[in-house]
Parts: structure tokens; C-alpha cells; sequence
């Protein structure tokens, strides 16, 4: 795509339609060096306590991570995550070193891997992220509800739409965020460095900070037509018209 093809970049949306297109995951444009007032923050998750969960018992929990020590303690785990899914490339492989999601390097970037592009960008986010200068992690405290094998969709239901929901209203204030869960081939370490109670789980980490640059645009994304399916698997999604 050119330049002149691409839709305009927003910098604060004005419209929900622009706030739901342009949140994008921020790892290159961060701002490591501006700090963040924690206000804004506790507003964006008081925000997010509005979002949908299984019979309304609201057992999220939000660690908020603003002490250097600490943010670097974390992003040690997050680093050695990052670099055991995604090794390093070898000597004379492309830096991005394109890894399909099952490990097996391929520089080529197939469909249902990782881009060298975004690869590139979540080397990036591993190397900065204790510079990052907050940290949220976002919990469902589960109780005697054990994770199982099966669909585990109602479980994580009743917290990561109010996790998107605090990255929606970060953007709204013009701070960027990132989507990210590698942490979690490392889970128990964080929850100790975090103090967690046994029986409380992450969903996410998210580093939050202001951005860099002249805004966001939407994302290449396939046709609408090629997931939409009406009335059953293999339904075009397309319509003649309705009562």
C-alpha cells in the first residue's frame, strides 16, 4: 500500500468509530522518558470496571507497576520469555527473524505467523519494556473455580473485555498501550515478584505510556467478507436486503 492510500492518521479520537479503529498495540512508539500521571490511569480502569463479566461478581483485580526496581524485575521475566519463544535470529538470518506462533523459524512471515515487522517491534518492547513507565497487569481472581483444559472462554470472559476496555480509554486520553501476554510462559515468577494470592491469574500484561509521532491509523485487516458467516460456517456474509 502507498503512502496516499492510506487512511489518515488520528492523533485523539473524537468519534467511537475512530477509537475502535486506530487503538493500535504501541511497541516502537512508546515514550520512555515522560512520565505518566497515575490519574489518568486510575481513571482508565475505573472505566473499565464498566465492562461486561460472568454474573456481574467483578473479581478482577489491577496491579498498577510504577517502581523501577520492580518494572525492571518484571521485564527480566518478560525479556527471557520473549527470547525463549522467539530466539534471537543467527548470524546472517533477518534481524526481524520472522517466527511462525509454533516456534519453527521462517523469514518469509506466513499467514498465522509473526511478521518481521512485528517481530522487530516486540524486540523492541522486550529490550525497553523496564523503561516503560507503567506497567498493568490486569487479574481475575478465580477463587475455587480451577482453570481446566476445556473452553475456558466463560472464565477469561469476565476480564480481558475490560482489559481492552483500559487500553480504548488510554488512547481516548492520548497515551498508548500494548497488548501483551508472553509474561505468561512465566507466569509464576510475576505473581510472586507481585505478591499474588494463589488463586488469582493474569490475563495480560499492558505497558502504558504516552507516544511518539503524529497518531494512528487503522490496521490492515482481511475483508470483512472472508470471516463474516451468516447462518451457519461457509455463509456469505453478504445480504440482499432485509425485513
Amino acid at each position: 500500500m502507498s503512502a496516499a492510500d492510506r487512511p489518515p492518521r488520528v492523533g485523539v479520537p473524537t468519534t467511537p468509530d475512530e477509537l475502535l479503529t486506530t487503538t493500535r498495540s504501541v511497541r516502537l512508539r512508546l515514550d520512555l522518558s515522560r512520565p505518566v500521571d497515575l490519574d489518568q490511569v486510575r481513571e482508565c480502569v475505573e472505566i473499565a470496571l464498566q465492562a461486561p463479566n460472568g454474573g456481574n461478581t467483578q473479581r478482577w483485580h489491577w496491579l498498577v507497576v510504577t517502581e523501577a526496581g520492580l518494572r525492571k524485575r518484571i521485564a527480566e521475566v518478560y525479556r527471557r520469555s520473549f527470547e525463549a519463544r522467539y530466539p534471537p535470529p543467527a548470524a546472517g538470518e533477518a534481524a526481524g527473524g520472522g517466527v511462525p506462533a509454533g516456534g519453527a523459524p521462517n523469514g518469509g512471515a506466513p499467514a498465522g505467523g509473526v511478521s518481521d515487522r512485528m517481530l522487530a517491534g516486540g524486540r523492541h518492547l522486550a529490550a525497553h519494556l523496564h523503561e516503560v513507565p507503567v506497567l498493568v497487569v490486569p487479574c481475575l481472581e478465580l477463587g475455587s473455580r480451577p482453570l481446566t483444559a476445556a473452553n475456558q472462554a466463560g472464565v477469561w470472559g469476565s476480564l480481558l473485555p475490560a482489559a481492552w476496555s483500559y487500553m480504548l480509554a488510554a488512547r481516548a486520553r492520548g497515551l498508548g498501550t500494548a497488548w501483551t501476554t508472553v509474561h505468561l510462559d512465566a507466569e509464576q515468577e510475576v505473581a510472586d515478584l507481585l505478591g499474588l494470592p494463589g488463586d488469582v491469574r493474569q490475563g495480560a500484561l499492558i505497558p502504558t505510556a504516552h507516544v511518539l509521532g503524529d497518531g494512528f491509523g487503522p490496521a490492515p485487516r482481511r475483508p470483512v467478507d472472508s470471516v463474516l458467516h451468516l447462518d451457519g460456517w461457509g455463509g456469505t456474509g453478504r445480504s440482499g436486503g432485509g425485513a
